[in-house]
């Protein structure tokens, strides 16, 4: 049987001037909206020790659940939302999903109580789910997959540079905007300030945004088709080479432990963002050093910014080698290891080396990670299996913070949370190594079948 054409006869620079100008023109609009994404989910932690917990009663726990509660939301409509979007294209989903999260996110300025925000931050995760499977659904449709690990690297590049960038931001925010408006405290003003961004940049979004090369006026008709013959045949192959319908993808054991190796990770990073805060602001305590909200912002951003770096550099070290799975694990078991071993550092600067090494572990294992689902991963299939493993694996962003929160009020001390992050993290290292790439292709099935046969 013929099977579809291959791109090896197309001019080679061809293809580099067509993913430079795809990336040129996608990655920096969808990076932004992921900073926003992230910093509208996480600001949460920058409120928490600035006037948050005090105002709404909140304890370690309290405020762990608070934080968590999203991720509920989140995977209740992840999956729906993501075969959505593969139906009627990114630009109006995004568009839908960005004014919906950026209003909700605003009127976490006016709660009057800790039930009020735990409802909103539920429905902070409504409102977003989809978005992130929904972005890295999109990036299959734009570029194949030699290049598949970088561009979601320049995507997801803006965790750690929300935080670089976010958390001074948020820090001044709380600083000079309390009673700046309707007489908020400033944590109130940082999330009115911080949310109203989404709104604006969803409507952007629908006049933005093109759903499928063959659509991209912004690329020449020669380099239209070449795009959307490449992916058509990439396409093509993965669902020849595995056969994975959308039952199949979501009932897929395989599915299930990708969905813990990408909870293992993310448990670290959120655990991670949410405490940073407040574990730098209890510095004052166990080193009798005390920095003010500013210079807090500023370092909190010291590990997100090597993050941004190694994230980069170690995904494009992935696509020159085409080794996914190492690239995976190793980040993963280091970051591990090195998050409990802060805790026992003597000194400011020591513990905010082991944290940024975490950091860049944290960051250097998530954007490879999503090319081994979309090895055998297509179209709808891709869309929920993407979405499903998201979904599954952010709840350990519930988890995360509450098991952090409470083991953090049980035993007086962050040790034993942070020993629970460090543990999930080499545990997703080691399933990783034991998943490898991607399963056995049905090719090699149908192969014996044909030479049987004849």
């Amino acid at each position: 049987m013929a099977g579809p054409s291959h791109s090896t006869a197309v001019d080679p620079g061809m293809r580099e001037r067509v993913v430079r100008k795809v990336a040129w023109r996608l990655m920096p609009f969808l990076g932004l909206l992921y900073f926003i994404n992230y910093l509208d989910r996480t600001n949460i932690g920058f409120a928490a020790p600035h006037g948050m917990n005090d105002a709404l009663g909140f304890d370690k726990a309290a405020f762990g659940l608070a934080s968590g509660i999203f991720f509920i939301g989140y995977l209740l409509l992840e999956v729906p939302s993501n075969l959505i979007l593969h139906k009627v294209g990114a630009r109006r989903w995004i568009a839908r999903i960005m004014v919906s999260w950026g209003i909700v996110a605003s009127l976490m300025a006016f709660v009057p109580n800790a039930l009020s925000m735990y409802g909103l931050r539920f429905l902070l995760g409504i409102a977003e789910a989809g978005f992130f499977p929904g972005i890295i659904l999109y990036l299959t449709f734009w570029f194949p997959k030699r290049e598949r690990a970088r561009a979601v690297a320049l995507f997801m590049i803006a965790i750690p540079v929300s935080s670089v960038i976010g958390s001074p931001l948020s820090a001044w925010l709380i600083s000079a905007g309390h009673g700046l408006v309707f007489g908020l405290d400033g944590w109130r003003f940082m999330f009115l300030v911080e949310g109203l961004p989404a709104i604006l940049i969803g409507v952007l979004c629908w006049f933005y945004l093109t759903d499928k090369p063959q659509d991209a006026a912004w690329l020449t008709a020669e380099e239209r088709n070449w795009l959307q013959n490449e992916m058509d045949n990439e396409h093509a192959q993965t669902s020849q080479r595995y056969h994975y319908p959308l039952r199949k993808a979501l009932t897929q054991p395989r599915i299930l432990a990708l969905a813990f190796v990408y909870f293992g990770v993310v448990y670290g990073l959120y655990a991670v963002g949410f405490f940073l805060p407040t574990i730098i602001a209890g510095f004052k305590q166990a080193f009798n050093t005390e920095y003010s909200i500013i210079e807090q912002g500023f370092i909190v951003a010291i590990p997100y910014a090597f993050g941004a770096i190694a994230m980069y550099l170690w995904a494009r070290h992935g696509d020159s080698t085409g080794e996914r799975v190492w690239h995976v694990a190793i980040p993963a078991i280091v970051g591990g290891l090195a998050i409990p071993v802060a805790l026992y550092m003597q000194s400011p600067f020591t513990t905010m080396i082991a944290v940024t090494i975490c950091a860049m572990g944290i960051c250097s294992a998530l954007p490879t990670f999503w090319a081994l689902p979309t090895r055998f991963l297509t179209g709808a299939a891709a869309a929920g299996g993407i979405a499903l493993i998201n979904s599954l694996g952010n709840l350990a962003g519930f988890v995360g913070p509450y098991v952090t929160g409470w083991l953090t009020d049980l035993t007086g001390n962050p040790k034993a949370g942070l020993w629970v992050v460090g543990a999930f993290m080499i545990a997703a290292g080691i399933v990783a190594v034991l998943l490898k790439a991607a399963p056995a292709p049905d090719d090699e099935r149908v192969a014996e079948t044909d030479t049987s046969a004849a």
